[in-house]
């Protein structure tokens, strides 16, 4: 049974039986909620009712984290543990939960504890200290919106369950998380890929013919990607397609911004500046295309972003480089965030990691074949060989692809000219075909940074970019018969000529990669 659903059904026995009281008679259904929640985190959260005064009066209930517990003595918590993840403050379903999060007695756990999560039983609501150590109202949840709709819910826990379950839980989660450190890649794609969980469920209760700019954005990816979004899986991949370049999109501009801005700047990323970071065209009009304010305001994903936002404050973003560098995060980032957001897509798409190891084997070998085999001493740095990944993903094959360049020409001596060479390579000779929107942004992020770092970075003020084009790489091989279809978006238009030049007119000698099965 669905946490929710017994959440619900228990909160209704206490209900008809008429024994108990408004407030404190539910409190082992909202304890049993939590804790069934919590034990799904690592560490494992466990809600401890009716705390002690320790300064600020006695909250309702504090959030631990396991290891605050003393290992000899189960069930026992560590003498003056205050709870890692924040207090609870209940009032009674009848009451105003709003006004019980901006009230007196939750600022001041709010200072005490840090953030309270405040609840009637069918409102939660988050409330976290501000950069100045005021209370701040952050992220709420509502399973029905007054009380007689709330029991009338609860009637029918199932149903709710099916309705609320997924994105209430991944709200609890957050909640509990809030205060955990946040420094790995694989900790921000969870929580982008709950947030984008939030926003496309926003999305599916609402009809896309009913938002012009949403009919828009369809019309420009069939378009761009020579398909129909026909039937329920056609209407699958695209709203995941939408919410991914949205997120994705945030989460580059976000990386290309904290290059800008060191750790210790007092400036704040905002999303809303997001497209201004994102160079390509084909990128920047499908984001703002994906991000109108119109469309984001009447779905409700502007309140999703600004949570996103907050969230990308919050990373440690010293720890987080470290790794994201060290590890070429990138390349395996994309795949947690998928099989947490939407694991069905990704087994559709065949959406599936490549160990580093085998990228570099394979890379090695075609290497070597051109330099023993073709007769090619350079192999792949030779100006006369032309590579081409028909199904790059996030681009691992190609950055590989990039650093054994990058490496030929350096034993080579590298000179004054190593960088225009790497360059001109990662534009006119090293290409990369993608379906999907989002590993596309991924992996123009991913070759730029790796330029970036290789002494050869991009020019924003000549507009350059790698040889990465958002196309279906089963499509445009051959000439079209008539004239060239005009498209919707100028830029949209372009990216696919320059596909279609590549898939054309280049000489592909190497075909590499890891296609989907």
């Amino acid at each position: 049974m669905h946490p929710l659903e017994t959440y619900l059904s228990e909160l209704q026995k206490v209900r008809l039986s008429q024994a108990g009281v408004a407030e404190t008679s539910y409190y082992t259904a909202l304890a049993n909620l939590l804790n069934d929640t919590g034990k799904t985190l690592k560490p494992k959260i466990l809600c401890v009712l009716q705390l002690t005064n320790t300064g600020a009066g006695n909250p309702d209930g504090g959030l631990y984290t396991a290891d605050q517990f003393d290992k000899r003595a189960p069930g026992t918590l560590q003498p003056g543990q205050l709870p890692a993840r924040g207090a609870i403050e209940v009032k009674a379903v009848s009451d105003d939960a709003k006004a019980t999060a901006q009230g007196e007695q939750v600022r001041r756990y709010c200072e005490r504890y840090g953030q309270v999560l405040v609840t009637n039983y069918r409102d939660f609501i988050l409330v976290v200290r501000d950069a100045s150590g005021q209370p701040e109202i952050l992220e709420s949840y509502s399973l029905a919106a007054n009380e007689p709709a709330f029991w009338s819910a609860a009637a029918t826990p199932r149903a709710t369950a099916s309705r609320h379950g997924e994105r209430f839980l991944g709200y609890l989660q957050r909640v509990m998380l809030h205060n955990a450190e946040l420094a790995s890649p694989q900790d921000l794609a969870w929580f982008l890929a709950s947030y984008a969980r939030d926003a496309k469920a926003r999305i599916d209760a609402e009809s896309s013919g009913e938002l012009p700019a949403l009919a828009a954005v369809r019309e420009a990816l069939e378009e761009a990607l020579g398909l129909k979004f026909e039937g329920e899986k056609g209407e699958h991949f695209f709203r995941s397609s939408l919410v991914q370049t949205l997120f994705y999109g945030v989460f580059s501009a976000w990386v290309l911004w904290a290059k800008q801005n060191p750790p210790n700047s007092k400036q704040r990323f905002d999303w809303r500046t997001a497209a201004f970071y994102l160079q390509v065209p084909m990128i920047a009009k499908l984001f703002h295309l994906v991000a109108d304010p119109h469309s984001l305001k009447n779905l409700g994903l502007d309140e999703v972003l600004d949570w996103t936002g907050t969230v990308l404050h919050r990373v440690d973003r010293r720890a987080f480089f470290d790794k994201f560098q060290e590890s070429h995060a990138v390349q395996y980032f994309y795949e947690p965030f998928l099989e947490a957001f939407d694991p069905e897509l990704r087994k559709q798409l065949g959406v599936w990691y490549t160990p580093p190891e085998i990228v570099k084997y394979m890379v090695e070998r075609v290497d070597t074949v051109l330099r023993e085999e073709l007769h090619l001493p350079d192999g792949l740095a030779d100006k006369n060989v032309y590579v081409l990944d028909p199904c790059c993903g996030t681009g691992s094959f190609l950055v590989e692809v990039l650093d054994r360049i990058h490496r030929t020409l350096v034993e080579r001596g590298g000179d004054a000219l190593l960088a225009r060479d790497l360059k001109d390579a990662a534009q006119h000779r090293v290409f990369g075909f993608e379906i999907l929107p989002a590993p596309f942004v991924v992996s123009h992020l991913q070759l730029g940074l790796f330029l970036q770092n290789a002494g050869a970075p991009l020019s924003e003020a000549k507009h350059e970019r790698v040889g990465v084009y958002l196309t279906n790489a089963l499509t445009g091989w051959e000439p079209p018969h008539g004239p060239k279809k005009r498209f919707l978006f100028p830029e949209l238009e372009a990216e696919r000529d320059a596909a279609d030049e590549v898939k054309r007119d280049k000489p592909i000698l190497v075909v590499l990669g890891n296609p989907p099965v």
